[in-house]
């Protein structure tokens, strides 16, 4: 019975191991297959990625390339710039750092002018422009005319004062180089918005600022050629400073910190200098014995007029007072130079009281140019069509004159001031 069972069972567990056998090795394969093809498509993946970054790489090493011989061209030009024709010395004992400024880059920061013209842009302006200019941008420190405001600086006038004790130095009196004029005015004017002038209106300036120191005529149009070669009156007043070599030694000796003097003399009081205060305060400063006061005493407010003092009171008894207002306000103009009314004395301008009916270059103790001396000879007498001519262009009326106003060119500014004029007698 056993044998017979056996012979049946045998067979058969050896067809079931069969069987497992064959589908063992037929997973085995569909396994192996499928890893073939994962393994085959990540191949081809990582050979797609050398290939693009091998281009990259070549890509970004042909830009360095090109930017590198770009870097050493721009180094060639910087070392091979010249400067006043001779080539730029290597510096000595530079720490590595940086390069060379390139010559674009020297030239935005290259805005000086020198004296003999270098620098200067090309432009122009004329005095009538620059009388418009001036006016906008520049009146209201220096006044209409370069006279200075307040302690504003003057720009005109000054003439033979260098040598006195109190010299006044204006761009005609004391500047020697008009192209540092003209980049001054340009880099830091006006004040508060400097930079902002365009090249002609820096010239137009600068040529009413010549006119105004009586060296150009009202025509005058100033450009970067004869602006280089304008000769300035102080040219050769400046010499070497060698105080250095000549005085330095002297003053370095120890200074006198006691009995430095035999005597000591009071010549002047705070009183009288007007630093004093006079409403009735205790003053901040010692007092002082009035017994010893020098014996000089102070100018007296009532002598000292204002330039715009008017009379109380209109001459004429008949005058369209709305063309005296006018005429009033457009007087501000001329009150730099002439006083009117009460008190009026001379100035830079003689004083205009009782003008009409006046002879040319009249008044007591006022010096004239020539041209109005010549004018006094031939008994020419001021009228209101005389004036009227002069005021519209005085240079041109009175070739000669020293008066440096370029005029009013509206006619109904020159029938109020003749109307305002027209108010103050003797």
């Amino acid at each position: 019975m056993s044998k017979s069972l056996s012979g049946i069972y045998l067979p058969v567990f050896g067809g079931i191991a069969l069987v497992c056998g064959v589908a063992i090795a037929v997973a085995n394969r569909g396994y192996g297959n499928s890893q073939i093809e994962t393994l085959q498509t990540r191949l081809a993946q990582v050979e797609a990625q050398k290939a693009s970054a091998l281009t990259e790489a070549e890509e970004s090493a042909a830009r360095l390339a090109e930017l590198e011989t770009r870097l050493s061209e721009l180094e060639s030009k910087a070392a091979n710039a010249v400067v006043g024709g001779e080539p730029v010395a290597a510096h000595e004992g530079s720490f590595g750092l940086g390069r060379p400024a390139l010559p674009e880059e020297i030239a935005a920061w290259n805005v000086d002018v020198l004296p003999d013209g270098r620098g200067l842009p090309e432009g122009s302006g004329d005095v009538f422009t620059g009388e418009e200019v001036f006016a906008e941008k520049c009146a209201a420190c220096h006044g209409d005319f370069a006279e200075g405001v307040d302690n504003w600086p003057v720009l005109a006038g000054g003439f033979g004062t260098l040598a006195n004790e109190d010299p006044v130095k204006t761009v005609g009196s004391y500047w020697p180089y008009l192209t540092t004029v003209w980049d001054y005015v340009h880099r830091s004017m006006p004040f508060g918005e400097a930079g902002t002038l365009s090249a002609d209106e820096t010239y137009a300036i600068v040529a009413y600022i010549l006119y105004s120191n009586d060296l150009v005529d009202d025509e005058f149009e100033l450009n970067q050629d004869n602006l280089a070669t304008f000769e300035m009156p102080n040219r050769d007043g400046f010499v070497i400073d060698d105080r250095p070599q000549r005085e330095y030694a002297e003053w370095r000796t120890e200074p006198c910190m006691e009995n430095c003097k035999d005597s000591v003399e009071i010549t002047r009081r705070a009183t009288f200098l007007d630093v004093t205060p006079d409403d009735g305060e205790d003053s901040a400063m010692a007092a002082g014995d009035d017994a010893e006061t020098p014996t000089f005493t102070a100018a007296s407010a009532a002598t000292e007029a204002p330039s715009d003092q008017v009379a109380a009171e209109p001459a004429a008894a008949e005058v369209d007072p709305d063309l005296v207002a006018a005429g009033k306000n457009v007087f501000k103009k001329c009150s730099a130079c002439h006083q009117v009314g009460d008190g009026a004395k001379n100035r830079t301008g003689p004083h205009l009281n009782g003008l009409f009916g006046r002879t040319f270059g009249s008044v007591e103790g006022f010096g004239y140019s020539s041209v109005f001396k010549a004018a006094n000879d031939e008994g020419r007498v001021w009228d209101e069509a005389e004036l009227d001519a002069f005021l519209a262009k005085p240079k041109a009326y009175m070739k000669g004159t020293k008066m440096s106003f370029a005029g009013l060119k509206k006619e109904e500014d020159r029938a109020a001031l003749n109307a305002y004029l027209a108010t103050f007698g003797e």
